[in-house]
């Protein structure tokens, strides 16, 4: 007998056909979607119509305001490698990241200045997205979280990673849960206390938190760590010359139970471990980050009995030189790392067929700065942003703000179209999420 009530019950279908469908191996239908969404989510299986870009706006520069920008990225379209709209939000929030609902019917992007999370309809007109929603008591809801971050697609909920708190701007935060319609549901905040695991127990959880990721099948959500407000809303040359303010930075990963959000081990990874990108082959047990203040190659895996493991397992570029890497983008066949380094402005293509030894086999250098790279399912496509964060991105000529398409033909990156940020005056563009009108039976437009 279904003892699930009736209200509940379209819930749990939902919940039930989430959990079937992250158990097979996305490469069966995803053909051209980013290879770093979550595997709960609806997968593009045609050629991205749209790259949603998640701009900061500048002082003097336009209308000032953040804004989600929308490029024509399909190739067949008249105006491929334009910009075809732009919605303003009001004022500037230190837009970072979004991401999509499980269903991809909505875009959830936040502020990490005003705490401000704002959700855009992109499944009613994919090619004009509309702003629908803004959450203003994310704060207050979440009991004390500054700085929403990630947000990260679970069956009918967004998890939501915080940088900071309300308390002493630090880098003590949680992880937060909505529900898809906006409304709040848990707060769990990250461990502070000695770590959980008698083998480890010369590690201390640092309470800091960035990204987070899940491995379904293995009951695994694994976050990683940054720095709080009062690090990332000051200006870099400042901070790197103030020794307290270096010493604020997380220096773990923590281990999760996926189901009831407990934490269950906390591994040391020094040096602010930042994007965390998990194998999407089934026999693959792992994920990767990369350290930002050490230049380093992370992988967490699972090792024998199912005890999970965090070791260091390549270097970025010469870690002396602190190219600073920021974004990665793994391939879904698990062979390919691209590592982003923001002070060099290149990209790095790293050979992970074995994951224990990653192999550096290409570099490119994309602009004066590069922080954000996002890949087609296929491999074949590449977009690259530039903005790190306002008072982080370099000065002067070096101040490139850009969204760059390229092709990789296996052997280079080879360039399609670039579009100027502050020629079109638009702002910093930062984090990129792929659109298609095919994913919706109800698209009202067509071109």
């Amino acid at each position: 007998m279904n003892t699930t009530p009736n209200t509940l019950r379209p819930f749990a279908r939902l919940l039930n056909i989430s959990l079937l469908l992250a158990t097979l191996p996305c490469a069966l239908n995803a053909t051209a979607d980013e290879t770093c969404q979550s595997p709960y989510m609806a997968k593009i299986t045609g050629q991205e119509d749209v790259v949603y870009v998640w701009t900061l706006g500048m002082e003097g520069l336009g209308d000032e305001q953040d804004k989600m920008v929308t490029v024509d990225v399909k190739p067949t379209s008249s105006t491929y490698g334009k910009v075809i709209d732009s919605v303003s939000v009001g004022g500037r929030n230190e837009a970072h990241h979004a991401d999509f609902t499980d269903d991809r019917q909505f875009l959830w992007a936040g502020g990490l200045d005003t705490n401000k999370i704002f959700v855009f309809d992109v499944h009613t007109d994919p090619l004009h997205p509309k702003l629908v929603k803004t959450i203003t008591d994310f704060v207050a809801k979440s009991g004390g979280v500054v700085g929403p971050h990630s947000t990260y697609a679970l069956p009918g909920r967004m998890l939501i990673t915080g940088l900071s708190n309300n308390k002493d701007h630090g880098g003590n935060t949680a992880l937060v849960e909505y529900n898809n319609a906006g409304e709040y549901v848990a707060t769990y905040w990250m461990p502070t206390a000695k770590a959980l695991q008698a083998d480890q127990s010369s590690v201390y959880a640092d309470g800091y938190g960035y990204d987070v990721r899940a491995l379904p099948r293995k009951n695994l959500l694994l976050s990683s760590s940054f720095t709080g407000w009062s690090n990332y809303m000051m200006d870099f040359g400042k901070m790197l010359t103030d020794a307290d303010a270096m010493k604020h930075f997380g220096n773990t990963v923590v281990q999760w139970d996926l189901h009831t959000r407990q934490a269950k081990k906390i591994f040391s990874v020094p040096g602010a471990p930042l994007e965390l990108r998990c194998a999407w082959k089934p026999e693959h047990n792992y994920c990767f980050t990369t350290t930002a203040l050490t230049s380093k190659i992370w992988l967490i895996y699972e090792a024998e009995q199912g005890v999970w493991q965090a070791k260091a397992v390549a270097d970025i570029g010469v870690p002396a030189n602190i190219p600073l890497p920021v974004d990665i983008s793994i391939s879904s066949d698990d062979t390919k790392l691209w590592v982003n380094t923001f002070m060099d402005g290149k990209t790095r293509l790293f050979d992970i067929s074995d994951a224990f030894h990653p192999k550096q086999v290409y570099e490119q250098k994309i602009g004066a700065q590069v922080n954000m790279v996002s890949s087609s399912w296929d491999g074949t496509r590449l977009y690259f942003t530039s903005s790190l964060l306002a008072n982080w991105d370099k000065k002067g000529l070096d101040n490139e703000q850009f969204f760059k398409a390229y092709r990789w033909d296996g052997q280079h990156l080879q360039p399609q179209f670039a579009i100027d940020f502050l020629k079109e005056k638009l702002g910093r563009a930062h984090q990129m999420k792929f659109g298609a009108r095919s994913l919706y039976t109800n698209a009202s437009t067509a071109k």
